[in-house]
């Protein structure tokens, strides 16, 4: 079984930072494109940033030049660096991952359980 965990949310002022993790555990064979997406009760989950296996990154316009997605591969780990947080990154932060299991062909996708972010004024 396959496990997507992340960590770090909270409440944050609005100009300040967070930084979220999201550790995958299980029979992993290999991590491929990792990401993170947010969700506003009542709207859709929508992308923040991703990141492939060689370290190509992309954003949503709402966050460039503020977020910064990195990952770990020999940790199994994805990051999401969060600075001059508005108050519209208020959300719930899903981690996302594409990936080989150990004994399965194929590509799986995982999403985690979600973290909140809560920014204040």
């Amino acid at each position: 079984q396959v496990q997507l965990v992340e960590s770090g949310g909270g409440l944050a002022q609005a100009g300040g930072s967070l930084r979220l993790s999201c550790v995958a555990s299980g029979m992993i064979f290999r991590l491929d494109a990792m990401g993170w997406y947010r969700q506003v009760s009542g709207k859709q989950r929508e992308l923040v940033a991703t990141i492939t296996r060689g370290d190509s990154t992309n954003y949503a316009d709402s966050v460039k030049g503020r977020f910064t997605i990195s990952r770990d591969n020999v940790k199994n780990t994805v990051y999401l660096q969060m600075n001059s947080l508005k108050l519209e990154d208020t959300a719930v932060y899903y981690c996302n991952a594409d990936l080989i299991q150990g004994g399965k062909p194929g590509i799986y996708n995982y999403w985690g359980q979600g973290t909140q972010v809560t920014v204040s004024s």
